[in-house]
């Protein structure tokens, strides 16, 4: 039976495949082989990215980054608009502690995001901004990645990069909203 473009259509069996992730894998296999989680490899793999020594310097120049303080990325912004948004506010207090501990804050997002990261920036104090770089919508999607994979650790709100950040297996705190 064929569904517009579903041509391989499953039903669920809930008590097979208990996680959500298993049942995403289980659809790159065909369904006679999979009957249930337990048929799925083990371990299960996860998507890895890697960026090398030199991308990271060389992005690192594009964009005038400090190599002296290490590097802690913030993604502020999330598709579905501030309710699903960490406080800026809060963004602001976390990076003024962290610049103060000697850390640079870099902001990640789109175009869309350049606003909140320009309300973090504002939250600083002057000597706290030089060490901030607003980079929404300043990045293609591949300088983002190669430049959170310089990142010592990644602070964000449920989004793209998020898993981008998780990805390349920086140490992430993800902000969850309703």
């Amino acid at each position: 039976m064929r569904y517009g473009l579903l041509n391989d259509s499953r039903k669920l069996d809930k008590e097979a495949w208990p996680l959500m992730v298993e049942r995403y894998v289980a659809l790159g296999y065909d369904k006679g082989v999979m009957q249930s989680a337990k048929d799925l490899p083990q371990p299960m793999l996860w998507p890895q990215l890697h960026v090398s020594e030199g991308e990271k310097t060389q992005a690192c120049a594009a964009f005038n980054l400090e190599q002296q303080r290490p590097m802690i990325g913030f993604c502020p912004g999330a598709e579905f608009g501030p309710a699903k948004r960490w406080p800026h506010y809060h963004y602001a207090a976390l990076a003024a502690k962290l610049i103060d501990a000697g850390y640079q804050v870099v902001l990640f997002g789109s175009a869309k995001d350049k606003d909140a990261g320009k309300e973090i920036l504002a939250a600083l104090s002057t000597e706290q901004q030089a060490w901030c770089r607003n980079l929404a919508g300043d990045t293609q999607l591949e300088q983002a990645v190669i430049l959170l994979a310089a990142c010592q650790g990644v602070v964000t709100n449920d989004s793209g990069l998020m898993h981008v950040a998780a990805a390349l297996d920086r140490p992430l705190v993800a902000t969850l909203w309703p």
